[in-house]
């Protein structure tokens, strides 16, 4: 016989202090214990939004919110109108931790620091005698016919229901596929793009502030901030791509082109614009009149991609090079040859398969009792608080459907 509780989570990261607080609150009376592997949880909040946690957005229709969610916008519409942003905000500050809204929407804590998120996590599971089993990696798990049976690195476990809120943990997930969960395989969402390019090689950090880009042969197009990097392109209208596009750029093994718009103006009327400048500008060189609101650095090199030299003065100019530089402005393909991590923040797409969870509780279809949280499912958001909200809101319906 293993330690016996009522109620077992596995995983000590956001989504299972998040269920587990709520559960031990609304339920006193219930035995509730997390198993962690690591020496110590909450990781990924601690180097969240550079070590700041990046708590939520500030959008607060759930039919808006939804749309951030590459997997899951169809399935999250209910339960975001059950928990949402202004419930995060509003559970957060009855703890004493104030939020703020920075320009962009992401919402952090007035404090600057993840630690203020993680101290509230560990005093309320202190203070609702949640119980925190670190360095208890979890070796198996048996779904018996009124409860289940948990075997870890620290000994057996049993308990009348079960969460797992382990985000994208492989091992997990066999085990789940084991009991008879489909599990969809997990390809990296949320990355950089690597790109060996002359235009770029030498003007990192420079920072376009809406582009539209879009992935050759594929019908994947974003738009937003761009920032050139040592080693590509990153930022916003990057990152939505490649997390729109997880599982299409996984196939293409993180080979293909993609079609750069600088400007966000089709190639006619930037021609017609260029041809206008050639009369404004007559006497000033190319390279050093910066148009289109464009960083100088990287119209330069734009320039100079058009055949253009550096003392050309505008007056000089032929049509072939006008349309070579409208054509690098509005239609400039780049080569992508892989991909990076973005900062320390490793988001998979792939989990439990969606048609297997009962989204108004969270729990499993094939296996009562069993409960998911958090990225353990086939979730996944772009960058910006999303994939935190998720969280918090599925622990929060957890805690909910288990105390019915």
């Amino acid at each position: 016989m293993g330690k016996r509780k009522d109620i077992i989570i596995i995983g000590g990261g956001a989504a299972g202090f998040f269920a587990a607080i709520n559960i031990a609150e609304q339920h006193p009376n219930l035995s509730v214990a997390i198993l962690e592997r690591g020496k110590e949880g909450l990781q990924k909040v601690k180097i969240s939004g550079g070590g700041r946690c990046n708590v939520t957005h500030a959008e607060f229709i759930p039919s808006e919110l939804v749309l951030n969610y590459p997997r899951g916008e169809k399935e999250l519409l209910g339960p975001f109108h059950t928990f949402m942003t202004g419930d995060t905000i509003a559970w957060f500050e009855e703890r004493g931790v104030e939020l703020k809204i920075e320009d962009d929407g992401r919402m952090f804590p007035m404090s600057n620091s993840s630690q203020t998120i993680i101290d509230c996590f560990l005093s309320e599971a202190k203070k609702h005698h949640v119980e925190v089993l670190y360095n208890h990696s979890v070796k198996s798990i048996d779904a018996r016919e009124n409860d289940f049976s948990i075997e870890s690195s620290q000994g057996e476990f049993e308990c009348n229901k079960l969460v797992v809120a382990t985000g994208s943990n492989p091992k997990i997930w066999k085990l789940l596929e084991d009991i008879g969960h489909t599990i969809v395989q997990p390809v990296p969402s949320l990355f950089t793009f690597d790109i060996k390019d002359k235009r770029i090689k030498d003007i990192p950090g420079v920072v376009v502030k809406n582009i539209e880009v879009k992935v050759l042969s594929t019908n994947l197009v974003s738009e937003g901030p761009l920032l050139i990097t040592h080693v590509g392109m990153s930022a916003p209208a990057i990152l939505k791509l490649s997390a729109f596009g997880a599982v299409e750029l996984a196939k293409l093994n993180y080979n293909f082109k993609i079609e750069v718009n600088f400007i966000k103006q089709d190639f006619e009327s930037c021609l017609d614009q260029l041809k206008d400048f050639k009369l404004g500008f007559a006497k000033k060189t190319i390279v050093n009149s910066t148009q289109f609101d464009l960083p100088k650095r990287l119209w330069k090199q734009l320039v100079l991609a058009s055949n253009i030299n550096e003392t050309e003065r505008w007056a000089d100019s032929n049509k072939q090079q006008l349309e070579d530089l409208s054509r690098q402005l509005t239609e400039a393909v780049f080569q992508v040859t892989g991909k990076s991590t973005f900062k320390e923040e490793f988001v998979t797409a792939g989990g439990v398969h969606l048609k297997e969870v009962n989204f108004k509780t969270f729990e499993s279809k094939r296996i009562p009792n069993l409960y998911f949280a958090g990225e353990v499912i086939n979730v996944d958001a772009v960058t910006g608080g999303f994939n935190f909200q998720n969280a918090w809101t599925g622990a929060y319906i957890v805690s909910q459907s288990i105390n019915r």
